[in-house]
């Protein structure tokens, strides 16, 4: 449980929605002129995923389901987003206690019971920023100082667009979209550890419509020394979420 509460802090499902995990596939060089722009891609997706205004018809989620970290107990998860910037998410550890992990729109924490509450700043504050957008794909220029296509590559049998993303702060990322789909396939992303930065994959599976637009129900999060499991159940929009839940708890 101690590898969870080390590895899985950083869940969010999600803040983190991983890279450079040994024998993951580089981008393959496509010639430039036979590949979709940054902007092409991204409008595939949120076609994809619904459109842009089925997106906007909504301003809050929350998603139940479950966390399995291997080798111990499958976990509750919930997750609640709120738009346009704050995020909640509560993993239940039994015997432990909550596991969470916010964003209020300013200030980003976490807490548990071994450590109790802490705010989070440098890099992981400029990534809860970003990742608790609730209409980030919409905003993509607006979050990232720089979009660029490489190339693709695959993921399993798939052929995917590798979208690189530059921040103006924190560690760039990519995004695996279908090439025929336009779904989101693959994440990585790197964070700061305790004593090195820590890259991760996420592979996003199991697409459900939900409310008019298409949502992964099965993720698989693969770190250095561990693979999580998330299973969601449940997901319910425009749901009344006071803003103070998302709010820093108040150390005792």
């Amino acid at each position: 449980m101690r590898q969870f509460l080390k590895a899985g802090m950083g869940l969010a499902a999600c803040f983190a929605v991983a890279a450079g995990v040994a024998g993951a596939q580089q981008a393959a060089r496509t010639p430039m002129a036979t590949l979709p722009t940054a902007d092409q891609v991204l409008a595939k997706y949120v076609q994809a995923v619904g459109g842009k205004a089925a997106i906007e018809k909504l301003s809050s989620r929350v998603t139940k389901g479950t966390v399995d970290p291997g080798g111990g107990p499958v976990l509750g998860l919930e997750i609640n987003e709120k738009a346009p910037d704050k995020f909640l998410s509560q993993v239940d550890v039994p015997g432990l206690g909550a596991v969470r992990q916010g964003f209020d729109g300013t200030v980003a924490w976490e807490s548990n019971p071994q450590q109790g509450v802490q705010e989070l700043g440098g890099t992981m504050l400029a990534a809860a920023r970003r990742n608790a957008q609730f209409y980030r794909w919409l905003r993509m220029r607006e979050l990232f100082a720089k979009l660029d296509v490489p190339g693709t590559t695959k993921v399993g049998d798939r052929e995917a667009y590798v979208l690189e993303a530059t921040p103006q702060a924190g560690y760039a990322e990519r995004f695996y979209f279908d090439t025929e789909t336009g779904l989101l396939l693959r994440r990585e992303y790197k964070v700061d550890g305790p004593d090195n930065v820590i890259a991760f994959e996420m592979y996003y599976d199991d697409y459900r419509e939900v409310d008019g637009i298409k949502l992964p129900f099965a993720l698989r999060r693969v770190g250095p020394d561990n693979v999580l499991l998330l299973r969601y159940s449940e997901i319910k929009h425009n749901v009344a979420l006071d803003d103070a839940r998302f709010a820093k708890p108040a150390i005792p």
